[in-house]
């Protein structure tokens, strides 16, 4: 478990943001905190955008919105591959996770301008920054499901139900997370100047096309068959247990 904590201080959690013991608590279900991404000194190496389910809407548009927009942070910003997560209750979350910690304010333009160029108009994005998470793995205790960090490849076996009946295994958790790259300055500062090019640009003439390289190999709509996900996990000297991870299994 101290691997898998490591990991996510590493990738997501401001120093001092939540005592060790606590998280401890939090990721065995006895008690789910909700943790703040930004520090004290006002800054944040971390941003979550939630995709929830909208009663109404089409069943996995939640999904195939966060596909999309995965593949266009690789495909069109030059970004690291995000991880994923399911929230234990009603969607999912993208967490894009930076080197060098910015300030909020920068962070949150950042998202806005996403929100702009990838997201259906008027799709309101919650604080993606200030808001205090429930990080994963931990249990959700209006529902009693766990959310956790998953495989990309899994994710469309969640569309109608975004939680876990048991404790993800921290094995594997921990291999979703410690192949992740945090994004580097350079590669922040890229993807903020081709939004804001592209924003300030007519939309019809340069916008960025919405998963325009979502079949390329590597992107996140990849479908990873259970073969691929074996293979992965095995490759990690971890033994999956799938019936943690597939709803109703």
């Amino acid at each position: 478990m101290q691997k898998l904590i490591s990991e996510l201080s590493r990738l997501y959690l401001p120093a001092d943001a939540v005592a060790p013991e606590a998280l401890v608590q939090h990721m065995l279900g006895k008690a789910t905190l909700a943790i703040k991404l930004t520090g004290d000194n006002g800054l944040t190496r971390a941003m979550v955008i939630p995709f929830r389910k909208v009663s109404g809407n089409e069943e996995a548009q939640h999904w195939t919105l966060l596909c999309e927009v995965a593949n266009a942070l690789q495909a069109d910003l030059g970004l690291p591959a995000p991880a994923v997560s399911i929230s234990g209750a009603d969607g999912y979350g993208l967490w894009l996770s930076l080197e060098t910690p910015v300030p909020a304010a920068l962070a949150q333009k950042f998202v806005e301008l996403l929100r702009q160029a990838y997201f259906p108009e008027g799709s309101p994005i919650p604080d993606p920054v200030g808001a205090p998470v429930e990080l994963p793995p931990c249990l959700n205790q209006r529902t009693g499901k766990w959310a956790a960090f998953i495989h990309p490849g899994m994710g469309a076996s969640f569309a109608d139900e975004s939680g876990l009946e048991m404790a993800p295994p921290m094995a594997g958790q921990l291999a979703f997370l410690e192949g992740l790259r945090r994004i580097s300055d350079a590669q922040f500062r890229h993807a903020l100047d081709v939004l804001q090019k592209s924003h300030s640009a007519a939309p019809a003439a340069s916008a960025p096309a919405l998963g325009r390289n979502a079949g390329a190999d590597g992107l996140l709509l990849k479908d990873a068959t259970l073969e691929d996900i074996v293979r992965f996990l095995h490759s990690k000297n971890i033994e999956p247990t799938f019936r943690h991870l597939i709803p109703g299994s």
